[in-house]
């Protein structure tokens, strides 16, 4: 009923169930995450058809209605219509315009798009190359780098006197890739760092909170990161062995690995008849890098994200991830979630998700679809850059999560507001969560000087 936006009757069905006093406790909590998902979708669209019209007047002032009606139609301006009302996407404008050549044409202002400084090929994916085949390593180009990341829960969002539990993400040292992490101070100072196997690893804080007031948590840590490059020959790469460590990452994981028809047809289209894992790989990449990006909808409130991916239309980096990596199990090639935040050495950082994927006899190598293909570019050393992402990452990433959809440390008693990553941190107190509409987060990374020789003297 959800899926299909028939919320009331959906409310009147969780309604009569919480009714039922042979209810589980499990069956309970799933009633009311789906009362609670209606909510979110509801925050994520938010807008109706006048005020959609008057943001895009404001960027195509002699918008036409026949040009609204044909987007519209073609659900480039996304939207839906919920118990017979028409809900457009909080993000439907500005994502307009990335789906829609003609529409980003159309603009009075036509202004750039914000992207990161490594999703186009740079100096530094060229050094990556070359220090790679200079020195033999898979792990190269070693700098050190403070962060800051911080939570500031809005002032009366708890009432005062209560105490409000925060979960900041925090990475786990991972040899070759992270590592040698030093918790530097935490706002409160007392703080509890989560075991280092945790894959979804956090630093939990409590404050209690002050009227009129906002409640703020942060964390500083330093750590030294490394640029990776494999140089795989398609040639050398034969199936996975069978071994129950490479198991776990084949086959299906419901809710947002699912082996759907669609998904099969989607792969048999692309790899057609290809038998080698990494020629299979480059081409499920390369076809899930051809779906358009777009700013995406919360996450908690999508059922199957690699199936949304497949449909939507548009899909964003986690979405990307999710659906290559159901691909991959598919295909017999094992897969893994990675996700945390890019940053650069200017202002710009954001939430990213990629991944890994296991060839043998090379073993784990990491992949990004969503930064993705360079196609034809090569470095001034003539070397190839365009499967950069394919086998090799920047060293412009902090990882915090090694996989999806799992637990904290401690853990939370209450909804998460993400159910799937954890990149912004999770808030609640006794009466609940706190949804990401009831406070902000901030993130700040700074290489330090001379990090080669920090990063020597640290080995």
């Amino acid at each position: 009923m959800v899926d299909s936006d028939r919320f009331k009757a959906a409310e009147t069905a969780i309604d009569a169930a919480l009714a039922d006093p042979a209810l589980t406790v499990a069956d309970r909590d799933a009633l009311l995450f789906q009362r609670e998902r209606m909510r979110r979708i509801l925050i994520d669209f938010r807008l109706d058809e006048a005020e959609v019209l008057s943001r895009l007047r404001k960027a195509i002032p002699d918008l036409g209605d026949a040009e609204f009606a044909r987007w519209k139609a073609a659900n480039l301006i996304e939207h839906r219509v919920i118990d017979g009302r028409t809900l457009y996407f909080a993000r439907a404008v500005p994502n307009l315009f990335r789906l829609s050549p003609e529409a980003a044409a159309r603009r009075a202002d036509p202004a750039p798009f914000s992207e990161g400084p490594m999703e186009s090929p740079n100096a530094h994916h060229a050094a990556v190359v070359e220090a790679a085949r200079e020195t033999g390593q898979a792990s190269v180009l070693p700098r050190r780098v403070q962060v800051t990341q911080s939570i500031t829960v809005d002032a009366d969002a708890v009432p005062a006197g209560e105490t409000v539990r925060a979960w900041i993400p925090f990475p786990r040292d991972i040899p070759g890739q992270q590592q040698d992490i030093r918790l530097l101070g935490s706002i409160p100072a007392e703080a509890t760092v989560a075991p280092e196997p945790t894959a979804q690893r956090t630093v939990y804080m409590e404050q209690v909170a002050r009227a009129g007031e906002p409640t703020e948590f942060s964390i500083d840590y330093e750590l030294t990161l490394l640029a990776q490059r494999h140089a795989i020959d398609p040639d050398k790469v034969v199936p996975a062995p069978a071994t129950a460590e490479l198991a776990a990452h084949l086959g299906e994981r419901p809710p947002h690995i699912v082996f759907t028809p669609a998904l099969r047809a989607f792969s048999e289209k692309f790899v057609n008849g290809e038998t080698n894992p990494y020629r299979i790989a480059q081409k499920l990449f390369a076809a899930v890098d051809d779906i358009p990006w777009a700013g995406a909808r919360e996450y908690s409130t999508i059922t199957n994200i690699s199936d949304y991916a497949l449909h939507a239309g548009h899909a964003d980096c986690g979405q990307q991830t999710l659906l290559l990596m159901a691909l991959l199990r598919l295909n017999g090639i094992p897969a893994r979630w990675q996700s945390g935040m890019v940053y650069s050495e200017g202002d710009y950082w954001n939430l990213h998700d990629w991944g890994w994927m296991y060839l043998a006899p090379y073993g784990w190598v990491p992949m990004d679809v969503t930064t993705g293909r360079f196609e034809g570019a090569t470095a001034d050393s003539g070397a190839d850059l365009e499967w950069f992402y394919l086998g090799g990452l920047d060293a412009y990433r902090i990882a915090f999560n090694d996989d999806y959809g799992t637990g904290f440390v401690p853990a939370k008693q209450h909804f998460r507001s993400e159910t799937v990553d954890s990149q912004r941190g999770e808030v609640e107190w006794d009466g609940g969560n706190l949804y990401f509409d009831q406070w902000d987060y901030d993130f700040e990374a700074r290489i330090l000087p001379d990090t080669a020789r920090t990063a020597r003297s640290n080995d």
